[in-house]
């Protein structure tokens, strides 16, 4: 493993926007060979999956007021909320997908550092979440793109939690089916958990001491690293420019259909935005903090036009390979779902 240097002109990156574009551009373009990291820190923003509707899951106001940026991932999972006590690491992992999906391989390492600096009960717990004292420190996400892919997460050390408990808005049927009431009772800093010195450290110091034991260093200058240069940088700007740096991109559309259900199953959280016109969807958006590394559209497809029964829409979900681009999830449960039809509520911001 090696690192990769985010920072430009000798100074670290905080903006939200082009760290969460990073990755695309080290899987797509540059493809370093071999495993990559990058560790990154984020000015306030919130980062929502790339299947999630932002206006079901963030409180816009809340947001817009105290200019909170909203950045769209390109992989899978649910919204969190970042600040100058978040840290944010991501491997890139170049022709070789053996570990994809395999979020314990990656978390191990931040798990073994972590109990170093005296967190000693952190566990990795579910599909994708590492816990201290049972509440939710760390949520994992990965993407792929051929036989390469991006696996990484977040790092909650000393975030204010007030804030990210106002702007999200998260599902209130996920939460109850982790027993939990708010977003603030599931999650924790790892700073009150850490022993000296670690417990005193700021963000920085946080971040070079987490290095120093995921290498195995005693400085981090004795870290294997490439250094982003001007030419990556060009090519960096050049992604963000017209696609990851617009609105149409880190907001979406509230398409404001008719009925909207949603429920948390093993898979993650699935929502569907959909209207009827004489016994049929008309119009049909899926949204969701699953991960995938297929083809949500294809499930869309399927529905529209469908008769609004249980068996004409098993019918449809059985004609789309629902493990390959959704998951682990039935048909008859989907209809299920979407049989609840429950009727929208209006927004406007």
């Amino acid at each position: 493993m090696f690192l990769i240097d985010t920072s430009r002109n000798g100074k670290p990156v905080y903006d939200p926007i082009v760290n969460q574009s990073l990755d695309n551009y080290l899987v797509n373009d540059l493809k370093l060979p071999g495993h990559g990291l990058i560790v990154y820190v984020n000015q306030p923003a919130v980062i929502i999956g790339v299947n999630q509707n932002a206006y079901a899951e963030v409180d816009l106001p809340y947001l817009k007021a105290h200019a909170i940026k909203l950045v769209r991932r390109t992989s899978g999972g649910g919204a969190v909320y970042h600040d100058f006590g978040n840290l944010i690491f991501e491997n890139i992992v170049i022709d070789d997908d053996q570990h994809f999906g395999d979020y314990g391989y990656f978390a191990q390492p931040i798990l073994d550092a972590i109990h170093h600096m005296g967190a000693t009960d952190a566990e990795l717990r579910g599909r994708n979440d590492m816990v201290v004292n049972d509440q939710k420190f760390s949520g994992m996400t990965m993407f792929k793109v051929g036989h390469s892919f991006a696996a990484g997460g977040t790092l909650l050390f000393d975030l204010d939690q007030d804030a990210a408990t106002r702007v999200l808005t998260p599902d209130k049927a996920k939460l109850a089916s982790k027993g939990v009431r708010s977003v603030k009772a599931r999650v924790t800093n790892l700073k009150p958990f850490l022993q000296a010195p670690y417990s005193a450290y700021d963000i920085e110091q946080f971040k070079e001491a987490l290095l120093k034991e995921l290498f195995h260093v005693d400085d981090v200058k004795d870290i294997q690293t490439y250094h982003l240069t001007e030419k990556d940088w060009a090519v960096i700007d050049a992604r963000l420019a017209g696609k990851y740096d617009t609105d149409t991109w880190n907001y979406g559309t509230n398409p404001g259909f008719d009925y909207y259900v949603s429920r948390h199953f093993d898979i993650g959280t699935v929502s569907f935005n959909y209207s009827l016109n004489t016994g049929r969807i008309n119009r049909i958006k899926l949204y969701g903090d699953f991960i995938t590394g297929g083809d949500i559209t294809l499930v869309e497809k399927a529905l529209s036009g469908c008769n609004f029964t249980r068996d004409a829409l098993i019918a449809a979900l059985s004609g789309v390979d629902l493990a390959a681009n959704l998951g682990a999830i039935s048909a008859e449960t989907l209809a299920d779902l979407l049989l609840e039809k429950t009727p929208t509520k209006k927004h406007t911001y």
